[in-house]
């Protein structure tokens, strides 16, 4: 059993820095969990207080059926995979595999089982006797995770692994780290400040923000339905794009007043959470994919300059402005218009999302 809980865990460091505030949350059992957000909001110190490398300044952390605040690290069998690797320099990859079951008196015949065992799942038995240095980035961070496999640990950290390898590496680790998931039914948690691998990887993932939780969902319902501003802009490549928009009621229908233009909303919007926001100025928020640039004789919601047009390949992505506002389109790659051009845009209405401008929470979707 390796579910992990925080009851209202505290993290405060000297001079009365709080980092954590008030942190609750469960981890199930076998369950792979994302903590996400940009740097300094605490998610690397929360996998610190799981691994036992940070004192909880107040409150209950629980792994599995017991509290281990006051546990040495070596006792709480968790295994850490760090972003710099933390590789032994003068050792083989064999031994730097087997050096924390060496630690533990495991017989030898057990290590090198095991050793091999880890070796052949991470296409690292060719390169068992070579040293750290004659490694690439990606079969060094293949060491490190085979160092915390063999350990059979109940709980796997992994603190921003990928973030040292380049592009194409990241996309193959990322599918290798799903993969020993599902072969190690083992609990995962795992940081990142990078949400693409935190939508492609978990089942779950926590939004972090100044210590404080802002949303902890599927990676689905988090792109869908974000519950606040942050949440909103920091999942998603490109960004969502945000507007002001005074929304107003007419026969009982519901639109945003965009740059001058009405665009009529979604009736899958809930009315009774809309009513009170008639006549006021709203954050309207849309995701680039869900804004078509049309033909300009064609009829559409919004016209905007097109500042620069990024080729990606398949698609293009248009930066766009439309009275002072920046927006990003994600065209097909045979969209004709071209920087300094006018784009006739249409919004898919029931992608459109609503907050409110003060608190900055989601009124509607």
């Amino acid at each position: 059993m390796a579910s992990i809980q925080f009851k209202h865990v505290r993290k405060t460091y000297p001079g009365n820095v709080t980092i954590v505030p008030d942190l609750n949350l469960e981890i199930a059992d076998k369950e792979f969990v994302i903590l996400v957000g940009p740097s300094g909001c605490g998610k690397s110190t929360t996998l610190r207080m799981i691994a036992g490398l940070e004192d909880i300044s107040d409150g209950e952390l629980w792994i599995g059926d017991r509290v281990v605040n006051d546990v040495a690290p070596k006792d709480r069998d968790i295994a850490m995979v760090f972003q710099n690797y933390a590789l032994y320099p003068h050792m083989t990859v064999y031994k730097n595999i087997a050096f924390g079951l060496t630690l533990q008196k495991v017989p030898k015949e057990e290590i090198d089982r095991r050793v091999h065992e880890a070796a052949k799942a991470l296409d690292l038995e060719h390169l068992l006797n070579r040293k750290p240095k004659q490694l690439s980035g990606g079969q060094r961070q293949r060491v490190a995770l085979g160092r915390a496999m063999v350990r059979n640990p109940a709980v796997f950290l992994l603190d921003e692994p990928l973030s040292n390898l380049d592009a194409k590496l990241r996309t193959a680790m990322r599918a290798e780290i799903s993969r020993l998931h599902k072969r190690l039914a083992t609990t995962f948690v795992y940081v990142t400040h990078d949400q693409t691998e935190a939508m492609t990887m978990g089942d779950r993932i926590v939004v972090m923000k100044d210590g404080i939780i802002q949303q902890n969902d599927t990676p689905q319902n988090l792109y869908d339905y974000p519950c606040n501003l942050f949440v909103a802009g920091f999942i998603g490549s490109p960004q969502m794009n945000f507007m002001d928009a005074v929304l107003t009621e007419q026969g009982g229908v519901y639109s945003a007043e965009v740059c001058g233009h009405r665009i009529a909303l979604s009736d899958h919007m809930d009315a009774k959470k809309l009513a009170p926001y008639v006549g006021k100025t709203v954050v309207l928020g849309i995701r680039p994919e869900d804004i078509d640039a049309v033909s300009a004789g064609d009829k559409h919601d919004l016209d905007a300059k097109i500042e620069i047009a990024e080729l990606m390949g398949a698609e293009i992505n248009l930066h766009l402005d439309c009275q002072g506002n920046k927006l990003v389109v994600r065209a097909a790659a045979s969209y004709a218009g071209r920087e300094g051009d006018t784009a006739a845009l249409v919004f898919k209405t029931e992608k459109i999302h609503l907050f409110d401008k003060e608190t900055e929470l989601a009124i509607a979707h």
